[in-house]
């Protein structure tokens, strides 16, 4: 049994098969059938007109724009919430952003502070042996300047020197869920570390002390602390105090932590979280945060 022809064949033929009567209308129109061969012609373009209508345009079925099905025909615009590698380092404070004589480092990232070195005695917690877990964990996040975990994302750092005292902020994107678990795990700190003891490995004690701290309310959400740690710094007797202020934005956050062996640095560090939060939204925005702030108290 023969095949029948494609519907597309069957067009094909269709127009062919009406030029060729063009042609022999046309031959004929020269023993003078004019009227003929007008009324062949138009049946010749009606036949083309129809097959040009039902022939395939070449877009894929149920997409007329030519691009794949249901997908869009453009690719998705970056979303303005979106940390940049660009955006962290301006989102970063500027020593117009702080009061008092506070000097811009380039080796913020270098800084370590050995008082900050021990491991934590779990005799401490007779109760509740895993509170003794999360203050070794607050000890060496303190040294290793990351109380929020590994960013995710984009991240950037910078320090600032006013004599003895220090002041650190770093701004970064994280995994939204990981960044509400390190938040509310800031939060139980001073229930869980109010007063513990750490050994360094010359077998010098520290008394660790946590408290809560106040945060300005700006951001998504925030939290802060309070730590000093006493021992001992080129033999003679020292303390260690520490102010610091977490801010969430969005899935972005910044950490100010500031202080060191002159007291503590709460005043700067608040500045800083007002500042720093002001900084990270209006990039956050697509904006360019202002070179010298209006809004210093």
């Amino acid at each position: 049994m023969s095949r029948r022809p494609s519907h597309p064949a069957r067009l094909l033929a269709s127009a062919l098969a009406a030029g060729a009567l063009l042609t022999t209308a046309a031959c004929s129109d020269e023993g003078g059938g004019s009227g003929t061969a007008s009324d062949t012609a138009a049946q010749a373009r009606a036949a083309e007109e129809g097959a040009a209508k039902k022939a395939p345009t070449g877009s894929p079925t149920g997409s007329p724009t030519g691009s794949p099905t249901g997908s869009p025909t453009g690719s998705p615009s970056a979303s303005a919430s979106a940390l940049t590698e660009s955006g962290a380092k301006a989102a970063l404070l500027t020593e117009a952003d702080l009061e008092d004589d506070w000097n811009q480092v380039r080796d913020a990232d270098k800084w370590r502070d050995r008082l900050l070195v021990g491991e934590v005695d779990v005799s401490d917690f007779l109760t509740a042996k895993t509170d003794a877990a999360d203050c070794q964990k607050l000890l060496d996040s303190l040294y290793r300047d990351d109380l929020l975990g590994e960013p995710s994302g984009p991240s950037a750092l910078t320090g600032f020197e006013q004599g003895d005292s220090r002041l650190l902020e770093q701004v970064a994107g994280y995994d939204r869920a990981g960044l509400d678990d390190r938040l509310k795990w800031l939060d139980s700190l001073p229930q869980k570390c109010d007063e513990f003891t750490a050994t360094d490995d010359n077998g010098e004690k520290r008394t660790v002390q946590v408290t809560e701290s106040s945060v300005p309310g700006v951001g998504d959400a925030r939290e802060g602390l309070h730590v000093t740690v006493r021992g001992t710094a080129a033999d003679n007797p020292a303390t260690l105090t520490l102010d610091i202020a977490a801010v969430r934005v969005g899935t972005s956050a910044l950490t100010v932590t500031g202080g060191g062996l002159d007291g503590d640095e709460i005043s700067s560090v608040e500045q800083g979280a007002r500042q720093g939060t002001e900084r990270l939204k209006t990039v956050l925005n697509g904006g360019t945060p202002s070179p010298q702030p209006t809004n210093l108290d």
